[in-house]
């Protein structure tokens, strides 16, 4: 199903929807929020956002593992970004839950069919971490747990998701989105309004409290089959390049601009791999002939998991991205990572870590996607915000960050 298409159903039958089913949990009572008698023995956590959100949820489930260590989680995610939270171990794999979201009538069977599912469980509470989306919301009260703890807009306009949430937090747009999980797993006990008035001040956290751990021969053979696929590679230190924009292309910086970078660093003495999707090939056969060097090679669709992808950035030094899933599994390897902003911002979304650098004009229409305008830019397709950002800039740091790191990672 195209990506208008679903913003289309969500803002108008989502909304729809949400105030009747209101209505109904009014009238049948369920709407008042109840007392936790106990700690949560199931706890359901909806993350049907991209990919790299997950990676940004990890001290969340972190803190949810630390406060009730006994308590089995249960995930729900759209079925293409499962593969995340497997590599992640976030749930048993009987604990996964998914939709699968290509085909409309295919994702009102999944509706069905998981509603189902989670109703059989004995879910003591679900976490909806969701901001864009009203299908978590609904899916959220038909698991039957008894406390539904996710975002509200509270006067503001937008993000209208139900009245049926009974343990609500105001979405707060100045706090980093990894804060703001962590104030969903608080508000699971609070009594004050907004009901994690009484969290702990917490700084943004150090890191993703997750991990993928590979073997040492697991990554030399990688690399080494890299090198023989690609012998170019053999004799320089790889810095990778994500150009796409994915769902969003205004996210994505020039590509004239990634072009000069490539072009530069080749010079330098490096090599750059052009990594992506399929989808993405077109667009790196593009940069592959304006950079004109042998040590620029086309890496799109050579990771066929994101494992590969992981080991990929094992192999490399540094990955200069686009915002994006990369720029965030990248925080689970040693790699350096320097990653654009503009239509949305990294006082939200960036990295978490020491080993991420955040790039941002600054410009005072930047950021303008958020959760109060569906994602839906008013921009004209001239991206200032990131066309700004001047490849001599972004090449000086890329040099600091090549030169401060190991040779051997």
């Amino acid at each position: 199903m195209k990506l208008q298409t679903q913003r289309w159903i969500d803002r108008w039958a989502g909304q729809a929807l949400c105030a009747l089913l209101s209505l109904w949990a009014r009238l049948v009572g369920r709407d008042q929020a109840t007392a936790m008698p106990q700690a949560p023995r199931h706890i359901l956590i909806v993350l049907l956002s991209e990919m790299g959100s997950v990676v940004l949820a990890g001290p969340m489930f972190a803190a949810l593992r630390q406060r009730y260590p006994s308590a089995t989680l249960h995930v729900l995610q759209l079925k293409k970004n499962q593969e995340v939270a497997k590599l992640l171990g976030l749930a048993q794999p009987a604990h996964l839950h998914a939709l699968d979201d290509s085909a409309g009538l295919g994702l009102l069977q999944d509706i069905w069919r998981v509603s189902r599912t989670l109703r059989s469980l004995p879910l003591d509470a679900v976490i909806d971490c969701e901001l864009f989306s009203r299908i978590s919301s609904l899916m959220s009260y038909f698991s039957g747990a008894r406390l539904r703890v996710g975002f509200t807009p509270h006067t503001q306009e937008g993000l209208y998701r139900g009245s049926f949430i009974n343990r609500a937090i105001p979405y707060n747009p100045y706090q980093h989105i990894s804060k703001q999980f962590l104030s969903l797993v608080d508000a699971l006990e609070g009594d004050a309004m907004p009901r994690n008035k009484a969290a702990p001040i917490r700084d943004l956290p150090a890191d993703t409290g997750l991990t993928v751990r590979f073997e040492a021969a697991e990554l030399s053979t990688y690399q080494q089959q890299l090198q023989q696929d690609h012998p170019t590679l053999a004799a320089r230190c790889l810095v990778l390049l994500y150009a796409g924009g994915g769902l969003l292309p205004e996210r994505a910086w020039p590509a004239s601009h990634y072009a000069e970078v490539a072009r530069s660093l080749c010079a330098a003495g490096y090599a750059v791999g052009l990594i992506g999707l399929r989808d993405d090939a077109v667009l790196a056969r593009e940069l592959c002939q304006q950079v004109e060097h042998t040590a620029c090679v086309d890496l799109t669709g050579y990771t066929h998991s994101i494992r590969e992808l992981l080991m990929l950035f094992h192999a490399a030094r540094l990955l200069i991205t686009n915002d994006g899933g990369p720029g965030h599994f990248a925080t689970l390897t040693p790699i350096k990572t320097m990653v654009f902003f503009g239509p949305e911002t990294g006082r939200l979304y960036g990295p978490l870590g020491p080993r991420a650098q955040v790039l941002e004009s600054g410009i005072a229409c930047s950021p303008c996607l958020s959760a109060y305008n569906h994602r839906l830019t008013f921009c004209d397709g001239d991206n200032q915000c990131l066309k700004r950002i001047t490849p001599q800039a972004v090449l000086r740091d890329a040099l600091t960050h090549l030169a401060a790191t190991p040779a051997t990672l």
